[in-house]
């Protein structure tokens, strides 16, 4: 999705994907590559998204796969010196909004360290999330 890469590349190092919600359906749901329940909801995704914008480092696209409402963004990323390489899966409505959002990365060192940093977010995320919800009440 042309609108999703283009707001990653432009503020990804900053640490914050800002203006990330205006791209998610209200009922998106994100699939992560470390958990094995799916994560629904806008409120959740957008904490887990400027999440991984705190943890990943130098996070590039290499190339894209567009197909109808389907794309496919294979990226090369770090977390310290352990280098990822993965895939956002995004489908979007009618609307153009994302309704699903699945990533996946090798090799295992690399979703390793994924889970772990990301563990160390999740109180920061959860706090997020909460703090998103009351905001749209």
């Amino acid at each position: 999705m042309k609108a999703f890469r283009e707001l990653v590349e432009s503020s990804i190092e900053s640490g914050s994907l800002a203006g990330v919600e205006d791209l998610l359906a209200d009922d998106v749901v994100f699939r992560s590559p470390v958990a094995h329940k799916p994560y629904p909801g806008k409120a959740i995704t957008t904490a887990i998204l400027n999440g991984v914008a705190r943890v990943f480092e130098d996070l590039h696209y290499v190339s894209s796969i567009e197909e109808g409402n389907r794309s496919a963004l294979v990226f090369e990323t770090r977390i310290g010196d352990t280098t990822i390489n993965g895939c956002d899966f995004i489908t979007t409505n009618d609307e153009g909004l994302i309704t699903e959002f699945t990533v996946m990365v090798r090799p295992m060192k690399g979703a390793t360290a994924l889970m772990e940093a990301m563990a160390a977010q999740f109180p920061q995320i959860e706090a997020d999330a909460i703090a998103f919800t009351e905001r749209q009440r």
